[in-house]
């Protein structure tokens, strides 16, 4: 029962609970690091990497230390202070070690700070803590949420850098040329995993 709950969780935050194209957050890095596939990939793996480090700490923090002591008002706060850490860690070691990927982010690397999708992946899968949802997550779901929903951003991007080299060798309009042709296709993607919608519980059914 375990092994499957997890597998759904891990499946639904890829699929039909998309944070960047069912829930629309990180949409920023999205539209910004997504013309070539090398930095959408780049900046895929250091949010996932913040995504599954921040739950790892966040998690045991809110609910063993602000819930306890009736901190929980400052849940926002501690989480940001928490992700702009490890994206320090995270800037660090890209501008000793791959300088070439550090550059080609350029400044949506420090905006993985206040990248919506990371703090929305912390404080969402909160609240189906003791709830009366399918699942009742742990510490574990958590994290394979975070892992989830880390890969699933790197998906969407991917797809997304490949659909924006595709229409560079299109005759596009001149009215539709730049954010609004970029839009169009955003918006275009995001429909393409609609098509999941039921997938994961037919796919792992718990009966």
């Amino acid at each position: 029962m375990l092994i499957k709950s997890l597998a759904a969780v891990f499946l639904a935050a890829i699929l039909t609970e998309n944070y960047v194209l069912s829930k629309f957050l990180g949409i920023c890095p999205f539209l910004g690091v997504s013309k070539k596939l090398n930095t959408a990939v780049g900046m895929s793996v250091a949010v996932t990497f913040v995504m599954v480090i921040s739950t790892a700490v966040t998690f045991p923090i809110y609910t063993y230390l602000l819930v306890p002591h009736d901190l929980g008002y400052l849940q926002t706060i501690v989480f940001i202070l928490i992700i702009a850490g490890l994206v320090q860690l995270v800037e660090v070691v890209l501008k000793r070690y791959i300088p070439s990927l550090y550059k080609s982010l350029g400044v949506y690397l420090p905006l993985i700070t206040t990248n919506c999708a990371i703090l929305g992946v912390t404080m969402l899968v909160l609240q189906k803590v003791d709830s009366t949802t399918l699942y009742n997550y742990t510490y574990i779901h958590a994290i394979v949420n975070s892992l989830g929903a880390g890969i699933g951003f790197l998906v969407a991007m991917v797809m997304f850098a490949g659909v924006r080299q595709k229409m560079e060798n299109c005759d596009i309009p001149k009215s539709l040329k730049g954010l609004p042709i970029t839009l169009v296709a955003a918006s275009l993607t995001a429909l393409s995993f609609l098509g999941f919608s039921g997938f994961v519980d037919k796919l792992i059914p718990l009966s």
